[in-house]
């Protein structure tokens, strides 16, 4: 006997097809070189643009391309590195200590669970999704305004709390389908 797949599981199939037909190799928006480099790109991304976190990140990351740099680096550097995007003040503060947590718990090394991750300054699950998924190939649903709103529209979802769409995406596509398919929604 052959399974029923629902309405939402067809249109969830039909988005996909569309959307991998359109963008086959779609990835993260973000300009890094390390895992590391990625988490404080997509902390310095939030309630930002892409473009604007990619035109600060080269000359940051050229001063203070590890961890441990980042970690000993002047407050004060870190903001005037940063002070174009959104939050700076807030967002030097989280990509600094968030540097140190780095160093003292992880040996300078990103940690790959999403307990973990979240348990950063600036990192929710939309930030460790996208660090799992582009650093580690580890599947996770980034819902940013965009995903959520689409999947909204496209009745894949009834939730406007970001962690419930993201329940909700995970029933509809399969968990090698997650990362990308933020990307490509995005």
């Amino acid at each position: 006997m052959t399974p029923t797949i629902s309405k939402k599981h067809a249109r969830a199939q039909m988005v996909w097809n569309t959307l991998e037909a359109q963008y086959p190799d779609v990835g993260t928006f973000l300009t890094h070189d390390s895992s590391f480099q990625l988490l404080i790109a997509v902390i310095l991304s939030a309630q930002c643009t892409d473009e604007r976190v990619n035109r600060v990140t080269p000359k940051l990351f050229a001063a203070y391309p590890t961890a441990s740099l980042l970690a000993k680096a002047d407050l004060q550097d870190i903001k005037e590195h940063i002070k174009s995007v959104n939050y700076f003040h807030n967002k030097a503060r989280n990509i600094k200590k968030t540097s140190q947590i780095l160093m003292n718990t992880y040996k300078g090394e990103v940690p790959s669970s999403l307990v973990e991750l979240v348990t950063l300054p600036g990192v929710g699950r939309k930030t460790a999704n996208v660090v799992r998924g582009q650093a580690f190939g580890e599947p996770g649903i980034t819902v940013d305004t965009h995903v959520k709103r689409v999947t909204y529209r496209l009745g894949l979802t009834a939730q406007k709390n970001p962690e419930k769409v993201e329940y909700d995406l995970m029933k509809v596509w399969p968990a090698d389908y997650w990362t990308p398919i933020s990307s490509m929604i995005i």
